[in-house]
């Protein structure tokens, strides 16, 4: 990985983090079209840099994080299903991974559940989930495990299906992120360490750049999809999906097979 690499990587992930785009899904696709050799520490990368997009949500929703016991009792609910099926099928997840192809796949499908979902769910009206919603959230933010699938776009669907306004699935999806994020980044170093692996001083400063680059652009894009979305909903996320997985597929199989080194 060279310092380009590193700041356009980061550019995605901060940009896509919070879209229901799928992050994870952009960045092996990135990788795979660049040819970014998928080393150890190039994994590592990928899930430290998200360390920078939860900063976002920090700076721009700080109040909310002031809030009473009982808005932490809700996050920690929805976050349980997300630690109990990631040490249950962590080895799995890994292994999907490396696969453009699941990326494409899942692109396609979400798009086609984003492109109804407006339809589905009518505008709701609660501003926060109960304590029985928050776990049924968390339970979709599982199906994000699937590169492609977009956690955003899962726990926000997720949030809809519980009568949440859209802005209101939108936000907390967001504040979901926060622990989701940092225990999957806390588990990715603890893993990189125990298996003897270092990081040298030039691997610290792709580090840092990334988680700079990942707040900066996860502020303005939080920003943005908050506005977009309150006036326009989810169809032009779907459309983008759709057209965006069927093109990998294109070009996986009449052009070049699309794999990860």
């Amino acid at each position: 990985m060279n310092v380009f690499e590193a700041f356009l990587l980061a550019i995605v992930e901060g940009l896509t983090e919070y879209l229901p785009v799928s992050s994870t899904g952009h960045m092996i696709l990135v990788s795979s079209f660049l040819g970014i050799a998928q080393d150890d520490f190039t994994k590592l990368f990928t899930i430290v840099i998200q360390l920078g997009a939860i900063l976002s949500v920090l700076v721009l929703y700080g109040r909310r994080f002031l809030q009473s016991l009982q808005f932490y009792k809700k996050i920690f609910i929805a976050f349980i299903p997300a630690v109990v099926f990631g040490l249950l099928f962590n080895r799995v997840i890994d292994t999907l991974l490396e696969s453009p192809l699941v990326v494409a796949v899942s692109l396609v499908l979400g798009g086609l559940v984003l492109v109804k979902i407006d339809d589905w769910f009518q505008q709701g009206t609660e501003l926060f989930p109960n304590t029985s919603s928050a776990f049924k959230i968390g339970l979709f933010q599982c199906l994000a495990m699937i590169p492609g699938v977009s956690r955003s776009a899962a726990s926000i669907i997720g949030g809809m299906s519980q009568h949440l306004t859209r802005k209101a699935a939108a936000e907390f999806s967001f504040f979901l992120a926060v622990p989701t994020m940092f225990g999957a980044t806390a588990k990715k170093l603890y893993d990189y360490f125990s298996d003897g692996f270092s990081i040298t001083p030039a691997q610290w400063q792709f580090l840092a750049l990334g988680n700079v680059v990942a707040f900066i652009v996860g502020v303005l894009a939080i920003k943005a999809f908050i506005g977009y979305l309150n006036k326009h909903g989810f169809k032009f996320f779907g459309y983008y999906r759709i057209v965006l997985g069927v093109a990998i597929l294109l070009i996986h199989y009449f052009i070049y097979p699309l794999t990860l080194n």
